[in-house]
């Protein structure tokens, strides 16, 4: 049987199950209960959310993809690209692990984006900070990132030597679980690890400033030994937000958040206004100002992905309608 269950069971006659284990251009691979089929891809969907991605349970022939069925969350990102769309990472996803290689100071910068992105997809984020054989005081760094991922397990752990213990609570069986994080990491280090075998390619990290190549170039689904279902992501360089992530903002954020509720104004932009709960708690050494500025940073950025997702929307009804116009003159143009 396979690993998991989707949210509707309903399938068309004379098709059976499927989960989407990887998307290449023209085809996908995906797991059955009597093993694995390469199958056409579908027509690209006018929303790129829409696309069938990693994770997503299938209705399938022995020939072809019927139907995609409904998901429990979603993970995605914004564009690579710098367009309005979003790209999405992983589907049916239950927990996010974000790992960060403790080859130097944690990225709490970075953890937060990828923490607001998780939150948004319905997943359950877990900062994992793998190569603590490598860092001097592992619960030390696990202190400095747990004021920033609020409502998140922080774990350390090393492949190398063989410390996964506090990743064993979230591989429970048909449990799906993706990673994320920048190449250099050791995602595809800790999925080989457990897994027991070398089922992904793994590179060396540059001394100079710790990054790796990019020895992961695609979405894999795979089945650990213990029925547990796991996803490799390709190190992101870039995490841009999409313009729907108001929520996972909000979750990622939650304790500046409740502050900013409390502001004596409702619509206090939290810069020297009097009665500012925000900048009373700043001067209180209850928060930071890096906190705050990077929760701000991160509003602005959704507010211009939603501006310009509106101006696309836009364009698109123009086009629609110019299209229309067009169809129209013509039409009458060849009538007697």
């Amino acid at each position: 049987m396979l690993p998991g269950s989707p949210l509707d069971l309903v399938l068309p006659d004379e098709t059976f199950l499927a989960r989407l284990a990887r998307v290449d251009r023209s085809a996908y691979d995906v797991l059955t209960d009597t093993g694995h089929l390469r199958l056409p891809a579908l027509p690209a969907p006018h929303d790129p959310l829409d696309a069938p991605t990693v994770g997503d349970w299938l209705a399938v022939t022995d020939d072809a993809v019927h139907a995609v069925l409904p998901r429990r969350t979603l993970l995605a990102r914004g564009a690579s690209s710098g367009t309005s769309t979003a790209q999405p990472l992983a589907a049916n996803v239950d927990v996010v692990l974000i790992c960060a290689a403790l080859t130097g100071p944690p990225p709490v910068r970075r953890i937060e984006r990828l923490l607001t992105l998780s939150w948004e997809s319905g997943a359950t984020p877990v900062v994992v900070l793998t190569k603590s054989d490598l860092c001097a005081d592992p619960h030390a760094a696990i202190d400095t990132v747990l004021p920033h991922a609020p409502g998140a397990d922080v774990i350390a752990v090393s492949a190398t030597n063989g410390d996964l213990a506090a990743l064993e609570i979230y591989l429970t069986e048909g449990t799906t679980l993706a990673l994320l994080g920048t190449s250099g990491a050791g995602k595809s280090t800790l999925v080989n690890a457990l897994a027991g075998a070398s089922v992904m390619a793994t590179g060396d990290i540059r001394d100079v400033d710790g990054k790796g190549r990019h020895t992961t170039s695609h979405r894999e689904l795979i089945v650990l030994p213990n029925r547990a279902v796991i996803v490799d992501t390709p190190g992101l360089r870039g995490v841009a937000l999409h313009a729907a992530a108001e929520e996972g903002l909000a979750r990622a954020f939650a304790e500046v958040e409740e502050l900013a509720s409390a502001c004596r104004f409702a619509d206090c932009h939290h810069n020297g206004e009097p009665g500012c709960a925000i900048a009373a708690s700043v001067e209180a050494g209850d928060i930071t100002q890096e906190r705050v500025d990077s929760w701000r940073k991160l509003q602005r950025e959704l507010a211009f992905q939603a501006r310009r997702g509106d101006a696309r929307l836009r364009a698109e009804e123009r086009q629609k309608w110019k299209a229309i116009s067009k169809w129209q003159r013509n039409l009458y143009r060849g009538r007697p």
